[in-house]
């Protein structure tokens, strides 16, 4: 159950900007980097977004030579484009652009003694603009596990908050929704006046999966079902709920495209992953990350719904071609055979003509292009805005740029790598 903090009935909640990109910055130069947070979440103040004081050089604060000069990770995410990712430290939260590749800025929180840095388990931030939402984590939460804190950047403080019973695992946000997700429930609500709209009961999820759709005018949720294996997709504007059989053990990971008509899901073995059309559930193509069981960290559409890109436990990246044309979706209609993707060169197994003798594997889909990495390592992957280019993280600090050619594919070229928890003069305005 939910209990709501202020703001009360009356009191006036801005709206997110409307711009997906208005400014590569966040931060007003007059911003006091190092203002502490504030105990009340009041939203009786109207929030002062940013408009055309940005500036373009990062903005950061200096680190405190008190603490240690290499933070613990504890949460990592790309923002809704993939043009930045947040990442929650156990001193607090820093934010960064992709390409290129800098520090924005960072927020480092005193506990009450005046000690070490406290803890950030979940940042999600909103597009580009100055809202987050922030949750508690690691052993000293700046923040209680079971609230999301609504913060403004631009004032330095939180906002507002909304609180359960139980720990929040993560949130997704949208310009007109707030998502939280608990252990076996889904909460979604408002943006403008933080009024609750919706409750989903799920299957035990202590991976916090939800993922929404990022268009204007209409909104799709994916999240699990009550059953294992099962995937429940909400299309809000037909008002209308789908549930997806996708595989026979739990699902481990999804991903939805920007526009939600498209979904892909991997499961607990970590071999196959799917891709579904979410207005209808029918699978539309499946293709093979490999034959040995692997725990799948994260999937990724490109921007054109073109490209999947899959990270493991085991060490690669790997990015697959999709035969379907999201845009065609709406009328159930998929790229046939006289309408292929001249791009993705087929990377199907040779023995694929014995399919109706041979097991699945032999006729199975596999990537176009790979990346190896530190198996065993935890990598998060995203398409970036150069054509042709992905971004990886990972829990150890690093970031990776690489770029795949779609026609020869093979192992990818790495075009960039950095470590940005180390001190940011190795990095900075590099």
């Amino acid at each position: 159950m939910a209990t709501l903090s202020p703001p009360s009935s009356s009191a006036s909640w801005p709206l997110p900007p409307s711009d997906s990109n208005p400014n590569p910055n966040f931060l007003s130069p007059s911003v006091a980097p190092n203002s502490p947070p504030s105990s009340s979440s009041s939203s009786s103040q109207t929030i002062d977004l940013p408009e055309s004081e940005y500036n373009d050089d990062p903005v950061h604060t200096n680190p405190d030579p008190t603490r240690s000069a290499v933070p613990t990770l504890l949460h990592l995410s790309f923002n809704q484009d993939h043009g930045c990712f947040a990442a929650g430290t156990d001193h607090g939260f820093r934010i960064y652009n992709c390409d290129p590749f800098r520090e924005i800025f960072r927020r480092d929180f005193a506990s009450d003694d005046g000690g070490g840095g406290t803890g950030v388990g979940v940042v999600e931030m909103l597009f580009r603009c100055n809202i987050l939402a922030l949750v508690g984590g690691g052993p000293y939460p700046q923040y209680p596990p079971n609230k999301v804190m609504i913060w403004d950047d631009h004032q330095t403080r939180c906002i507002g908050e909304l609180s359960f019973r139980s720990e929040v695992k993560s949130v997704r946000l949208r310009r007109d929704r707030i998502v939280a997700i608990l252990l076996q429930k889904i909460f979604v609500y408002n943006f403008a006046d933080l009024k609750l709209l919706h409750q989903i009961e799920t299957i035990s999820n202590p991976k916090g999966l939800c993922e929404v759709s990022q268009l204007s005018g209409s909104m799709v949720l994916v999240c699990p079902g009550l059953l294992k294996g099962q995937i429940r997709v909400e299309h809000y504007n037909s008002k209308r709920t789908k549930f997806i059989m996708a595989h026979d053990s739990r699902i481990a990971c999804f991903a939805l495209t920007q526009d939600g008509r498209m979904l892909a899901t991997s499961s607990s073995k970590g071999t196959l992953v799917r891709i579904f059309n979410t207005l209808d559930g029918t699978l539309l193509q499946e293709v093979r990350r490999g034959a040995d069981r692997a725990e799948i960290y994260s999937l990724a559409f490109s921007s054109s719904a073109q490209w999947l890109a899959v990270s493991s436990d085991k060490g690669t990246v790997h990015v697959f071609g999709l035969k379907v044309d999201s845009g065609s979706l709406g009328s159930e209609r998929s790229r046939t055979s006289s309408e292929p993707n001249l791009s993705v060169p087929p990377a199907v197994s040779s023995l694929s003509f014995m399919k109706g003798v041979l097991p699945r594997y032999f006729s199975s889909e596999w990537s176009v292009a790979q990346f190896r990495l530190h198996e065993g390592s935890q990598y998060i992957v995203a398409f970036g805005h150069q054509k042709n280019t992905v971004v990886i993280l990972g829990m150890d600090g690093s970031f990776y740029r690489c770029q795949f050619d779609p026609l020869a594919g093979g192992e990818m070229t790495q075009l960039e790598y950095y470590n940005f928890l180390k001190p940011e003069d190795s990095f900075l305005n590099s």
